[in-house]
């Protein structure tokens, strides 16, 4: 058994040590928020926060998180970036589609939280390793600036 903290509240799973944090967000806990896209690393569709860290959940064993706090789309609209950016997602028309959004929303929150005013170079480093299929990459830039504002 494992015990999480998961968006403020303990959860306690059955699952060996090396099952993805994304399967156990997923299919253990009901937090469909967090999506499956490439199962590599590559792609970011997983991304949550690990002690507030962006870390991609589809390549991080459970057993490797610990007692650290682990936040998902689900909960980042309570935090004061997490709101801005998804108000500054809204405002900008960025998602299309809309399945990377949440591993992009994540990344762009953990930017702001460590860099409240990020260059391009800032945002191209956050964001590097997220693939958005519809190409949606100019909006979400300037979605990201404009919640730095």
């Amino acid at each position: 058994m494992i015990t999480l903290r998961i968006n403020g509240h303990s959860y306690t799973v059955d699952a060996p040590e090396d099952m993805p944090l994304l399967w156990v967000l997923r299919d253990l806990i009901g937090l469909i928020g967090t999506k499956y896209g490439c199962g590599i690393g590559r792609c970011g569709a997983c991304t949550v926060h690990v002690d507030g860290k962006a870390v991609h959940s589809c390549t991080l064993p459970v057993g490797a998180v610990g007692n650290r706090a682990i936040t998902t789309i689900e909960a980042i609209g309570a935090t004061p970036n997490g709101a801005k950016v998804q108000q500054a997602w809204i405002d900008g028309e960025v998602a299309q589609c809309g399945y990377c959004q949440p591993g992009q929303i994540m990344s762009a929150t953990a930017l702001l939280n460590r860099t409240p005013n990020p260059s391009d170079a800032d945002i191209d480093e956050a964001m590097n390793g997220h693939i958005c299929r519809c190409g949606t990459y100019v909006r979400i830039r300037q979605a990201i600036k404009n919640a730095a504002k």
